[in-house]
């Protein structure tokens, strides 16, 4: 029977739901939005777009997709990154970080439709609990500085600090324009001379603010400035970051559905402009529908882009795994079953779409699916309704928002912060074993001090090596190489006739035969005894061999075929045998009368022919 795409038949749920998750989401999209630096309505774009066309196209029905804490920190890092080499002038950097967005959403569609969905499960949860603990940090550290009322490019003593650096950037990018334009000639600087003398000195100043708000960035910049921030605090933006943290936290307690989150942004904000108190508002929200930025298409840049080119993976693969994380969590409230090539697609189209109008990009989001479903919600409709409810109040309530303190929305991210940090991976790290212990806290060091997109590969490199030489320590051990007499015999090995002993040696490999595990079995034939003219090689339990595993076999059949020894090969797996034949150890090296289905058989070649 056809799946239906659309289903009415929970309409009322699907509204209401729709409705709740809508609401949940709008004060979180405008903090996201803001702390990645591209404004609040970049935040309520990407829940928009995202939020919609997931859940229009995805293959998960009650879910809701929009900004995540882990797309935010990651987006983060790609605009900072953009911004310097833009000299931090947002205009200019905007269509290329609109572009890798773009990619990213154009990866995640590729993956679905790869197939690859599937997969993302065989992510070592180490690597994934050390990296949602890295963004708690990034999240707590870096929003102190606006909760608090500090912002360093405004510090004048802070921002002095910077002039003799920005004045050699302001020359040095004269030096290279006139490279480029092939006018520095070493006999005359005097075109230098000129457009040297015409630097002003807003242009120093607005090139020291660049520079200081870079410095700043990020958890090491925000540790360097801490002291300026907390010996210059603003009361009345730290008071409202409390109260708004005190609000959230206080719901989360009380038997109600209400979300904390909207009652805060509601009560704060609203007693903030009651009161009439002298507090820094967010960046005004761009009344109307949102326009397409249809300048990342005309200005592209292959040259451009290309640095960031593993940067879009690495946030295409995030989504991937913050989605259909979600997807499993949903699936396990509603007793049903997502389609997880399908939610990629779903995810990728609604971050591609995002991206052209400007928005951040997204994933599916765990609290707002599960307020979804536990207000109702059923299909696909819930989560187009949230997308739409958002646009409404985009386009009606735009120039209300714009008065909403920032520091509530600092206050809102740090409990989001607080909330995303893996406590189970933390309390269970007494009880790890050593080596996981140390790929998750290399994963958090790394990705909150350094690079976030590294700091996963490395923590990937080294749990997959880790896995690897765990197997191979596993198969060595497995397929202790013995003489009969010392080894422990399998069961049909137990009438083994005693004459034979001496002449006849049996080795078992238990497991693959891999990269990992050549070195162990190339000691074979050290360890034959010169009695042995006959050795068995029971490959019973070994399905899998790789090209290391079929070399390595190959290399130590010819030492024993040398010294004019029989090798007989005891219940040959399909793989195996298919990569034996493919270099020819089968029938070259090895006749295929040398070949047996089972022991028995191979018992009585030998009494026939020994």
């Amino acid at each position: 029977m056809k799946e239906k795409h659309f289903n009415f038949n929970h309409l009322r749920g699907d509204l209401f739901g729709g409705v709740t998750a809508g609401v949940v989401a709008l004060p979180l999209a405008l903090a996201f939005g803001v702390s990645s630096g591209l404004g609040p309505s970049a935040g309520l774009y990407g829940a928009i777009f995202v939020g919609f066309f997931a859940a229009l196209f995805g293959g998960t029905n009650t879910q809701i997709s929009g900004p995540t804490a882990p797309m935010t920190a990651i987006s983060m890092v790609v605009i900072a990154g953009i911004l310097a080499g833009f000299d931090g002038d947002v205009s200019k950097a905007l269509p290329v970080i609109l572009m890798v967005f773009l990619l990213a959403g154009l990866m995640q569609i590729g993956l679905g439709f790869l197939g690859l969905g599937k997969y993302i499960k065989y992510i070592p949860y180490p690597v994934v609990s050390g990296f949602m603990t890295a963004i708690g940090v990034i999240i707590l550290v870096t929003q102190i500085l606006p909760a608090v009322g500090y912002y360093p490019k405004e510090d004048a003593a802070f921002v002095e600090q910077f002039k003799p650096f920005a004045e050699e950037s302001l020359l040095d990018g004269i030096l290279q324009d006139e490279a480029g334009e092939g006018i520095m000639v070493l006999e005359n600087f005097q075109e230098t001379i000129k457009r040297a003398a015409s630097i002003t000195s807003e242009q120093i100043l607005q090139e020291s603010q660049s520079l200081a708000n870079t410095a700043s960035s990020g958890v090491i910049g925000s540790l360097k400035v801490m002291s300026r921030a907390l010996s210059s605090i603003n009361w009345i933006e730290l008071s409202l970051a409390l109260i708004t943290i005190f609000i959230v936290f206080g719901f989360k307690r009380l038997p109600t559905k209400i979300p904390g989150e909207l009652v805060a942004l509601l009560v704060v904000s609203g007693g903030a402009i009651a009161f009439g108190l002298n507090y820094r508002p967010i960046e005004e929200i761009p009344s109307g529908l949102p326009v397409p930025h249809l300048d990342i298409f005309s200005e592209f840049s292959l040259t451009t882009i290309s640095p960031y080119i593993f940067t879009a993976l690495t946030l295409a693969l995030l989504g991937a795994i913050d989605s259909l994380l979600t997807s499993v969590v949903a699936d396990n409230m509603t007793k049903t079953k997502h389609k997880p090539n399908k939610e990629l697609v779903g995810q990728g189209i609604g971050n591609s779409i995002a991206a052209i109008f400007g928005g951040l990009p997204g994933a599916g989001a765990t609290i707002r699916t599960v307020v979804n479903i536990n207000a109702g919600g059923k299909t696909r409709i819930s989560g187009m309704v949230a997308g739409l409810l958002l646009m409404v109040t985009l386009l009606a309530l735009g120039p209300i928002a714009s008065k909403i303190p920032a520091a509530v929305l600092a206050g809102l991210l740090i409990t989001v912060g607080i909330g995303v940090m893996d406590y189970k991976g933390l309390k269970a790290i007494p009880y790890m074993p050593k080596p996981e212990v140390i790929i998750m806290i290399v994963v958090l060091v790394l990705s909150s001090v350094w690079n976030l997109v590294y700091a996963v590969g490395i923590g990937l490199v080294f749990a997959s090596l880790i896995f690897m030489k765990k197997i191979g320590d596993l198969t060595a051990t497995q397929s202790d190489v013995k003489n009969l007499s010392e080894e422990k015999s399998w069961s049909d090995e137990a009438d083994f006739p005693e004459e034979l002993e001496k002449s006849v040696f049996i080795k078992h490999i238990n497991g693959p035969l891999f990269f990992g595990s050549t070195s162990d079995f190339q000691e074979l034939a050290k360890q034959i005894p010169n009695s042995a003219s006959t050795i068995i090689v029971r490959l019973d339990k070994m399905s899998y061999m790789d090209q290391s595993g079929l070399y390595a076999i190959e290399d130590v059949l010819i030492d024993l075929v040398k010294q004019n020894k029989t090798v007989l090969l005891v219940h040959i797996e399909e793989q195996p045998k298919y990569m034996m034949e493919r270099i020819d150890i089968i029938p070259d090296l090895i006749p295929t009368e040398q070949i047996f289905d089972d022991f028995k058989e191979c018992l009585k070649w030998i009494r026939e022919n020994q």
